[in-house]
């Protein structure tokens, strides 16, 4: 048995449901099984930073596991490699790594349960490289995290775009419009894929496959002629055209990914209409994708990879990231998900069967 007593917790990188679901079976399980004193971190790794840190019980942990969100709080810009630090009047980026080390040494920590995505996973390695044990819990709308077949918030995700492409089907087909709506997936087509094939898109628009315009525009004709006076698009934020680039919304200078997508569904409606002359609209589904109550498998999804995560650190694991593969929780090191992503592969089985049902990719496979 280990001689862990006290764990910290934080969630970091953006919100995503599941979360709360995630501390709740991290913290009972620790408090219930293991009779460890369980800390929250708030606001991640920015808590980290400021020293701000409460005690969690089982009383602040119930009745969270159907709320979106997370009660720690979260924040995508701060790391403790790059963080702003003023001094004589200068604001300059340094790493603050030491002032982390020395807030989990005065909070007599002995671990720290990081949930999280990419950006995540590797300010922890970094600390488990430094001494530190930290076990991770994947979490990502986007799915794009590698090492797992699967993250909770994902499942969510889909089903809230799934909605979304469904209802917009009858706006279509009344006004005989091309409707199109931007999901979110900045390089990874996950939530687009399976979203449009769910929902029955006629055409879906991945990052991983570069579309030419044309033949989207080919294909939507071709349906008119044929009587189907409507075609619902749905395209991955992080899409582009061939020989073309992603669109940018703006750029934050004061997060770690400073480059933020966006527009790509307004660009395209408005090339099809021009290109087409059918009326085209566009929809942007943004953080309404984040948000809510958890579907029940995230729900699921979620309280076995907390309950696990604990279980890892008490059975002497570290620097261990639950993951799921081929139907099995299981775990690997978290250098592993370290700075990679978990692309759709062209080859994936989703890919073949909308191809054969004749949903349209943009590029030359389609016919």
């Amino acid at each position: 048995m280990s001689d862990i007593q006290r764990i910290g917790i934080l969630t970091g990188g953006g919100d995503c449901p599941g979360l709360n679901a995630v501390i709740r079976a991290v913290a009972k399980s620790a408090m219930n099984r293991y009779s460890l004193d369980v800390i929250g971190i708030e606001d991640g790794f920015l808590g980290l930073i400021q020293n701000r840190f409460h005690r969690l019980s089982n009383d602040s942990v119930s009745n969270i596991l159907t709320l979106g969100g997370t009660i720690l709080g979260t924040n995508n810009k701060v790391t403790p490699l790059r963080h702003p630090v003023e001094e004589n009047g200068k604001v300059e980026m340094r790493d603050v790594t030491d002032r982390c080390l020395e807030h989990i040494a005065a909070n007599r920590l002995d671990a720290l349960i990081v949930i999280g995505g990419d950006g995540t996973m590797s300010v922890a390695s970094h600390f488990v490289r430094l001494g530190i044990n930290c076990i991770g819990v994947p979490k990502t709308i986007d799915n794009d995290l590698h090492g797992t077949d699967i993250t909770f918030g994902f499942l969510t995700a889909v089903s809230i775009a799934t909605d979304a492409l469904d209802r917009v089907h009858t706006t279509a087909a009344s006004h005989h419009r091309v409707m199109i709506v931007e999901v979110m997936g900045r390089n990874a087509g996950w939530i687009a894929l399976h979203a449009g094939v769910a929902s029955g898109s006629d055409v879906i628009l991945l990052p991983e496959i570069p579309y030419d315009l044309k033949r989207v525009c080919d294909f939507v004709r071709h349906r008119s002629r044929r009587g189907k006076r409507f075609s619902i698009v749905c395209v991955s934020e992080g899409a582009r055209p061939k020989d073309g680039q992603q669109v940018i919304s703006h750029y934050d200078p004061t997060s770690p990914e400073p480059i933020r997508l966006g527009g790509i569904g307004q660009k395209i409606a408005g090339e099809i209409e021009a290109l087409t002359g059918i009326e085209t609209r566009s929809i942007v589904l943004g953080h309404v994708q984040r948000g809510g109550s958890p579907i029940p498998a995230d729900r699921v999804l979620a309280t076995e990879f907390g309950a696990t995560a604990i279980d890892l650190l008490m059975g002497g694991c570290n620097g261990r990231l639950v993951v799921m593969r081929r139907g099995t929780i299981t775990h690997i090191p978290l250098t592993e998900a370290e700075g990679k992503q978990r692309l759709v592969p062209l080859s994936h089985s989703l890919i073949s069967a909308a191809r054969d049902i004749g949903t349209c990719f943009g590029d030359d496979v389609d016919g």
